[in-house]
């Protein structure tokens, strides 16, 4: 099956949705693609329709109303005919071809069946955000031990807590709302474990005054914890958890200025369940096939390069939100905003903004995203993390590998970054394709930190043979109609 349109739009998350409704309301025709059943996309995650009023998740929320006013107006284009919402596909490919892009997707609304559909347009966009960074510890496998996007996940998904005495560990902000979240529901979050200092924002003050709206939201997660007292410990890393069946507790230390535990600070705190996160990595598996330039980023990882208008290096593509710095909803959104009226512009179709509209988006995504580059120094990775680890650790879930074999492929067999180490011990090449490991091997063997850059990728995410060949065939079928 091939579909055309004016701009495709690959994520429905809060910058996809922002720049289709851009661009719809501009008069493009626009095919907006997600893997979910639902737009909205991790930010903006809600339980399956006909439970949301069983299921009440909106303090979880934030900036519903936006989300609210872009659905309705998604909802209206596509009732009028101008948007093809694509829920539940599965985009595993996104090729360069003389009249633009084509988009190989799987549809699986009625799985385990698949059908595979192409769609073509003169211009692509790409906003499929970022998901959790882990660094693993000893225990970091047992069940019950959990990312903490994963523990979000499951109370905006389903209302459903992971259990009943948690932990939460890591760096950022991301950790209070979580943890918030968890209290108001009767959870006991018995420590959240920060890994960086109070006192290392005083750096960026300027980063805090400009964002007055930041302050008013971590006022609003330390009254929740206060009221549920809910204990937070700076300069704190959970470095171990224990169990048998689950995890039943964690060892945390206190951390020196490298990041290594302070000796005699190490206590064990019993739980049922464990969140961590260090952060987020942009999702990229689309993008670097195509040829895009990248960029290093203050957060450790690399991103997509763009202009100020949201272009990348490869004419016709454009990026918004996380795929090009991690920055949070608001600069997705404006992100999203401003790249579709990049491609208004670019395209001289429909309706293109004026230049103080245009001016006014960059000066707002200039203004957030300072404050993500002064969030990522501010809570950056503990420099001697690895030393939490065992040789025994397991560092790749997928294949087995232990931190011991990784540190042996880096000694004895000269690896120096994640690719070499994945062709000496098979770190990364289990269902996730290193998603879940390759940030911790390639910190593990790169000694200089050199920003992380995923491995390229041509499947983007598992699509079965069958799919493949309902692929063949229908290309087979187009040809026969163009001799």
């Amino acid at each position: 099956m091939s579909e055309t349109g004016d701009l495709i739009i690959v994520g429905a998350g809060p910058a996809g949705m922002a720049a289709a409704a851009t661009a719809l309301a501009s008069g493009l025709r626009v095919v907006l693609v997600d893997s979910g059943t639902a737009v909205g996309g991790q930010f903006w995650r809600h339980p399956p329709q006909d439970a949301r009023p069983a299921i009440p998740t909106e303090d979880l929320h934030h900036g519903l109303r936006e989300y609210r006013a872009l659905e309705r107006e998604l909802s209206a284009a596509r009732a009028a005919g101008r948007l093809d919402l694509r829920l539940a596909h599965h985009v595993w490919s996104a090729v360069r071809e003389d009249a633009g892009f084509a988009v190989h997707a799987v549809d699986r609304r009625e799985a385990p069946q698949e059908t595979a559909v192409t769609l073509r347009a003169p211009r692509l966009l790409v906003a499929t955000g970022a998901y959790d960074r882990q660094l693993p510890f000893p225990g970091w496998d047992l069940p019950g031990v959990l990312t903490v996007g994963g523990l979000q996940a499951l109370l905006k998904g389903g209302g459903v807590a992971a259990g009943s005495r948690v932990v939460l560990g890591g760096t950022g902000p991301f950790l209070l709302p979580v943890a918030a979240g968890l209290a108001a529901r009767g959870v006991e979050v018995v420590a959240v474990c920060e890994a960086a200092g109070p006192l290392a924002w005083l750096r960026y003050p300027g980063a805090l005054l400009r964002n007055p709206g930041k302050w008013v939201e971590g006022a609003g997660y330390a009254v929740t914890l206060a009221r549920h007292r809910v204990r937070v410990r700076p300069r704190t890393a959970i470095i171990a958890a224990d169990g048998g069946d689950r995890v039943s507790s964690v060892r945390i230390a206190s951390l020196g200025p490298d990041g290594s535990p302070r000796p005699g600070t190490e206590r064990r705190i019993e739980a049922d369940a464990v969140g961590v996160g260090w952060g987020f990595t942009p999702q990229l598996d689309l993008l670097i096939p195509l040829g895009c330039e990248l960029a290093d980023q203050e957060d450790g990882n690399t991103a997509v390069a763009v202009d100020d208008g949201q272009r990348t290096t490869v004419a016709g593509l454009y990026v918004a939100g996380e795929a090009c710095g991690v920055g949070g909803a608001p600069l997705a959104v404006a992100e999203g905003r401003l790249a579709a009226g990049s491609v208004l512009v670019d395209s001289a179709a429909g309706a293109v903004p004026d230049g103080r509209t245009l001016a006014a988006l960059r000066a707002k995504v200039a203004g957030q995203r300072a404050f993500a580059r002064a969030l990522a120094l501010a809570h950056p990775l503990p420099p001697k993390w690895s030393s939490w680890l065992t040789d025994e650790t397991v560092v790749c879930r997928c294949e087995e590998v232990t931190a011991g074999a990784v540190r042996a492929a880096c000694a004895d067999g000269g690896a120096r970054d994640h690719r070499q180490v994945k062709q000496l011990t098979r770190a990364g090449m289990g269902w996730c394709q290193g998603r879940m490991c390759g940030p911790a091997v390639h910190c593990l063997a790169s000694p200089d930190q050199r920003a992380y850059t995923p491995a390229e990728r041509l499947v983007a995410t598992p699509v079965t043979l069958g799919a493949l060949a309902d692929l063949d065939e229908h290309q087979q079928e187009t040809d026969k109609e163009y001799r």
